[in-house]
């Protein structure tokens, strides 16, 4: 490859597309398709024998005589397949050409060694009680302490529950960064969350031969044993230690704090070039700028949540430190590898193709996750694949956490394609940046940028900043960056970037998807649909992979249909498939097993274990009968003018002991009564009535359980794996005593909902 001079150019990164996979994966999928193709062919050609067509005559087929009840039966088992042979062909854009990304930063820091832009990094919290103190501050001196020039790194803490307990934290961990930056540096430490690192150490143990490193570890643990002590105390108490609070004039920004909701904005710069002496770590060297945001709230105005919180950020750092690259990530999310600026700097800065890229997506991981990822948390296939995909066909989108911006393009830039030459030294052209001004009045300004009033009558939120208006803001920001013609790619590195926390409890685990799920269907019905807006803007192949993610809630009806249907015509008789013996066996057959192999082989060669896709097959099922059942029908009241509960949670991060002990465990929790759990403790018990009542119909009938096991294979075999994947369920009901069990009422409640279906759908006359 040859530069604009003419010369041998050498990429910061390169791309890897796996053609011999990718074709071999190409044609198995066209065989799948013809096998897909083949169903609907069945189910659409019976359609007229079951309704009595063809001509007035009365044919056999596999299902019985003509009636008109069977028809309908049969027409919304077509529906179901139809949409899932629709949805199965809109995942294939995800697999289809995915591409592999490798960033070269030795190449960078010998090219741009001293010639590096500014980063600003954001960490947002929004609610001390669920997201602890000190796990924020975890993560804040984890990005503090990254591999890269501290004046050219700044970090500020969004507090958008305006806590002063996140704010007296903050306070301490700054002075403790101020040593733990020097340790981390002088000892190559990885990774860099404290907490992270202490717990990664195999034991505490003063038998190193580096005695050294010995005595400064048990020396800078101590020093962390102690911050973690006052700021446990301080978090629950509720209260900052009174000489603390009397040292720091900082702290009365908090005398006029009426509520969360109710305040002016906090704003305080504890690290910055303006204030040398005090922005130095033990060893004299410069620290990164350090900012702590609560911004201005009032109830009647509207606060947009995280979006409006990385808005005021955006506005606030312009004037502060300006970072050509903005990077966010949530504040359960620790910095896991310290090279990750730069790996993220090898896209933006590369000569040939940095000057498309407007974001670089890091996947989310998240630690402590079971050996078989009992909720199936880490969404392991998306992470490892099926973004390769979406990179594959113009790029992925932006999850919200673990991403680096391009400012300019936050900011409203359009793509030029013409504008290949960067200046990443350049500071003219921030939105509020001034010239000179006092550490006082710097911050005095910046508040100002903060307020609940200013973006009115502006286009923050549309087509300045994070856009509004969506539980899942991020996505729709990504898909109005890639509609401006911009690129982003996805980077994957071996040392995971980022880890966080992740749900340790069903419930948990159930309302995060729920509202994934409706906001991702916010998404598709709103002018920002990929399908819509999209159009002409991005790849068909982009198009189709945002929508796999845009349309979960809507599967929630198919497979609502294959775990009800079925399982209750199998209790009274009624075949809804081919026989053993007929033809038309086959295609089931094969897509059947075939998409089932081809699943758990792309599982594991994910990382993933045989019981761990089993746990996953469990949880696709539970999410699309109940987070994505309860996520489809507030979206479908809220079209229709209908108030529905559609507003942000926070996922808790706090796990009592016990809960903790099981899920390590492997046990399920369930623990408080819940709508959802109720739903899928009833579909559980339906199809174990009816797998049961089927059995012994079976073995009583004349014809002998081998003639019925002939007529109803596929039926059989449908019930017989929702019992068993219902296994938990059922533990959870009738034989667990712990307090992570099923309460008494679901148990009631489900057995009485799921025999009375039973009882009335066997009494119904089918004619």
């Amino acid at each position: 490859m040859m530069d604009r001079n003419g010369e041998s150019y050498v990429g910061l990164f390169e791309t890897e597309s796996r053609r011999g996979k990718v074709i071999v994966y190409r044609l198995f999928s066209v065989t799948l398709f013809a096998g897909i193709l083949s169903i609907w062919a069945y189910r659409f050609s019976n359609l007229f024998i079951i309704h009595g067509g063809a001509g007035g005559q009365q044919q056999e087929h596999d299902g019985g005589g003509a009636n008109k009840s069977y028809w309908v039966l049969w027409v919304v088992l077509f529906g179901a397949e139809l949409w899932f042979g629709f949805y199965w062909i809109l995942t294939q854009a995800l697999r289809w050409n995915p591409v592999f990304r490798h960033p070269f930063n030795n190449r960078l820091s010998l090219r741009y060694g001293h010639s590096l832009p500014t980063v600003d990094v954001f960490v947002c919290t929004a609610d001390p009680e669920i997201e602890p103190p000190m796990m924020v501050m975890n993560t804040v001196l984890s990005v503090m302490a990254y591999d890269y020039p501290s004046e050219k790194l700044s970090v500020y803490l969004s507090d958008d529950a305006a806590s002063e307990i996140t704010f007296y934290a903050l306070l301490e961990a700054s002075s403790f960064a101020k040593h733990w930056l020097p340790f981390c540096k002088r000892f190559n430490v990885e990774p860099r969350s404290p907490s992270a690192y202490f717990n990664s150490l195999s034991s505490f143990s003063t038998s190193s031969n580096d005695s050294v490193w010995t005595k400064e570890l048990a020396h800078i643990k101590k020093m962390y044993q102690d911050m973690e002590r006052r700021i446990e105390d301080a978090t629950k108490s509720g209260k900052v230690p009174r000489d603390v609070r009397s040292k720091h004039k900082a702290f009365s920004q908090w005398d006029s704090f009426s509520s969360r909701r109710d305040h002016d904005t906090m704003l305080q710069i504890l690290f910055h070039s303006k204030d040398a002496e005090n922005s130095k770590d033990v060893e004299g060297s410069v620290m990164p700028t350090l900012v702590y945001l609560a911004r201005e709230k009032r109830p009647q105005y509207p606060h947009h949540f995280k979006a409006g919180a990385m808005n005021s950020l955006i506005r606030v750092s312009s004037t502060i430190s300006n970072g050509k690259i903005i990077m966010n990530v949530d504040c359960d999310m620790y910095s896991n590898n310290s090279e990750s600026v730069r790996d993220a700097l090898c896209f933006f800065m590369d000569e040939e193709k940095g000057h498309e890229i407007a974001y670089v997506q890091f996947p989310q991981y998240f630690l402590g996750i079971t050996k078989n990822d009992l909720y199936g948390s880490d969404l392991r296939v998306i992470s490892e694949l099926e973004f390769h995909g979406a990179d594959g066909c113009g790029g992925p989108l932006y999850i919200g956490s673990g991403c680096f911006h391009r400012r300019e393009v936050l900011c409203g830039k359009k793509f030029s394609d013409q504008r290949k030459v960067v200046d990443w030294n350049s500071e003219d052209d921030g939105l509020f940046m001034e010239e000179e001004a006092s550490l006082q009045k710097l911050e005095q300004e910046s508040k100002a940028l903060a307020s609940c009033t200013y973006e009115h009558n502006t286009t923050w939120g549309t087509e300045l900043g994070l856009v509004y208006g969506c539980a899942v803001e991020d996505v729709i920001t990504g898909l109005s960056i890639q509609s401006k013609g911009w690129k982003s790619v996805y980077c994957n590195p071996k040392r995971k970037a980022f880890l966080g926390v992740a749900p340790n409890t069903l419930g948990q685990t159930l309302v995060q998807h729920k509202r994934w799920s409706e906001g991702q269907l916010q998404i598709a019905v709103s002018k920002y649909s990929p399908a819509l807006y999209g159009y002409g803007k991005l790849s068909l192949g982009l198009q189709m992979a945002c929508s796999t993610y845009n349309l979960w809630a809507p599967n929630c009806l198919a497979t609502l249909c294959f775990s009800l249907l079925p399982s209750l015509c199998l209790l009274k008789g009624i075949p809804l498939f081919p026989k053993m013996s007929s033809p038309w066996f086959v295609p089931f057959a094969y897509v059947i097993v075939a998409e089932t192999t081809y699943s758990l082989f792309e599982f594991l060669i994910c990382g993933g274990t045989l019981k761990g896709w089993w746990n996953e097959q469990r949880m696709w099922l539970y999410k699309r009968t109940s987070s994505y059942f309860f996520a489809f029908m507030d979206t479908t009241l809220k079209l229709l003018g209908f108030s529905s509960d559609s507003g942000f949670i926070v996922t808790s991060k706090v796990a009592e002991e016990e809960v903790s002990q099981r899920y390590k465990e492997e046990v399920m929790e369930f623990g408080a009564s819940s709508p959802m759990f109720t739903l899928l403790a009833t579909l559980a018990m339906l199809n174990l009535f009816c797998f049961l009542g089927a059995l012994m119909e079976a073995l009583i009938s004349e014809g002998g359980f081998v003639r019925v096991l002939e007529k109803m294979m596929l039926q059989i075999i449908l019930c017989g794996v929702l019992v068993l994947i219902n296994v938990p369920i059922y533990q959870g009901l009738f034989f667990r005593k712990d307090k992570g069990r099923l309460p008494t009422s679901v148990a009631t409640k489900s057995t009485i909902f799921a025999l009375s279906a039973c009882v009335i759908f066997k009494a119904l006359h089918l004619t």
